[in-house]
């Protein structure tokens, strides 16, 4: 009788520690739930204040109250139009800051004015009339509403990670990145952490059975566990080659069904751009062949897409019996002419690649293609180098504009980081971010080569 009791209350202790344990869970379940349904929340008060500040007051400014009864057909397309772009701009920005690196307030002017652009021009293109006066009272208070919101936005929401210390979560996540709160677990419980975002572990080293059962909490809670080079690529857009091996090959296969898409918008973007910049290629042409002796052109075979060679078609930057290592050493390389530094600083070397686009060879963006030379170097050296041709080479690239266009050499192992990231990540939205910062790039001439 004393066994069974002694059993019994040992039992119930037992009981009572995993209710512990679990009330424990679910009161972190219970934060990161109420924390959930406060960012959604928020994404509908945005959405909704912002259509009211941004569409329905200067409506009701201009036009009086009685507008909903007594306005024209053009007030209404106005009313209807500028409700569309700005909902799809704050689309665009809220998916393109769930991207590595990127604050939400810093690309308000470009998504909105893209967003509006697209407005005016279907308008025209479909004879549509609308109220342009009050198209760009709307467009005015779309920058100001986003840029506010999401500058105090930016400000004030940081994420919180709990990393379990075993393996490579510390290496990898912690010393790397500045821009998350991270809680060092001590125990496999989330006592005295506060509200969290995630739990980050090396799923694929030694943990104890103990930590194995509170990642399995957690997920059972619905807080979700990252994989350490998960979240590594998440901070920082990059694909470590030595954990090349821990991703699938076929989740580093682009999307086919995106491909098409990409290839299509490659073609017209490239028709359309091709008029519009032929004075400049014209007199970017002249000033070469005033500046130093040689063809305007310069054309190199260059390792393409599924390892085909090309040729490649770029303004000539540099003098012609001037002799170099076969790859560019930097700013202060001496076979740079006057006029090269300029085109190269503003990427105008680049434009004769539009025709490289129209044939097929290459993607407005995507990795940037190596010379055949360098191209036979890297593979002896990096295993996985010829991977990064299952997609088009690009005029601009992920790598160029977060790394930046440094000498070849210098930085290759990680700019074939940022390209598998790419590779990894293929998307339109990645690719319009890539879009949106290298029009930066162009515009300030800063990260440029």
């Amino acid at each position: 009788t004393w066994r069974r009791r002694a059993g019994n209350g040992a039992h119930e202790s037992s009981k009572g520690t995993a209710m512990k344990e679990d009330t424990i869970t679910m009161e972190h379940q219970r934060r990161y739930s109420r924390h959930h349904e406060r960012l959604i929340a928020s994404k509908r008060l945005q959405t909704f204040f912002g259509l009211l500040l941004v569409v329905v007051l200067p409506a009701m400014y201009r036009w009086g109250g009685d507008f909903w009864f007594t306005s024209t057909t053009a007030q209404w397309n106005a009313f209807i139009g500028t409700a569309a772009a700005f909902t799809l701009s704050l689309t665009f920005i809220n998916r393109l800051c769930q991207l590595p690196g990127t604050k939400s307030f810093a690309y308000v002017i470009p998504t909105v004015s893209v967003s509006y652009v697209v407005l005016i021009i279907l308008c025209s293109l479909l004879e549509i009339a609308v109220s342009r006066l009050q198209v760009g009272i709307s467009f005015a208070m779309a920058v100001v509403f986003g840029s506010a919101f999401y500058y105090v936005d930016s400000r004030l929401t940081t994420k919180r990670m709990a990393v379990v210390p075993f393996g490579k979560a510390l290496s990898l996540c912690v010393k790397k990145n500045t821009s998350v709160r991270w809680y060092m677990l001590n125990s496999p419980s989330l006592v005295g952490v506060k509200r969290i975002d995630a739990v980050v572990a090396d799923l694929r080293g030694d943990l104890p059975e103990e930590w194995q059962r509170f990642l399995a909490d957690c997920t059972i809670h619905r807080i979700p566990v990252y994989h350490a080079t998960q979240v590594h690529e998440m901070l920082t857009g990059r694909v470590l080659l030595d954990h090349l091996y821990a991703n699938e090959f076929g989740s580093l296969s682009p999307h086919e069904g995106y491909e098409v898409v990409k290839r299509g918008l490659d073609i017209l973007g490239a028709l359309l751009l091709l008029p519009l910049v032929s004075p400049i290629m014209v007199l970017t042409a002249i000033a070469i062949r005033r500046d130093s002796p040689g063809p305007a052109l310069f054309c190199q075979p260059r390792m393409g897409f599924h390892c085909r060679p090309f040729s490649v078609y770029k303004f000539r930057s540099m003098y012609t019996d001037h002799k170099g290592q076969g790859f560019t050493e930097g700013d202060n390389d001496p076979r740079i002419t006057r006029v090269g530094r300029v085109i190269r600083k503003y990427r105008l070397d680049e434009l004769p690649q539009l025709v490289n686009v129209l044939k097929g060879d290459m993607s407005f963006i995507g990795p940037r293609p190596e010379s055949m030379s360098l191209a036979s170097w890297y593979e002896k050296d990096v295993p996985f180098f010829h991977y990064r041709h299952v997609v088009r080479p690009g005029i601009s690239g992920w790598a160029q504009v977060e790394q930046g266009y440094a000498a070849e050499v210098d930085g290759m192992i990680e700019k074939l980081e940022y390209d598998f990231y790419y590779i990894k990540n293929f998307s339109f939205w990645l690719d319009l971010l890539i879009v949106l910062r290298t029009i930066r790039t162009v515009v300030t001439g800063n990260g440029s080569r």
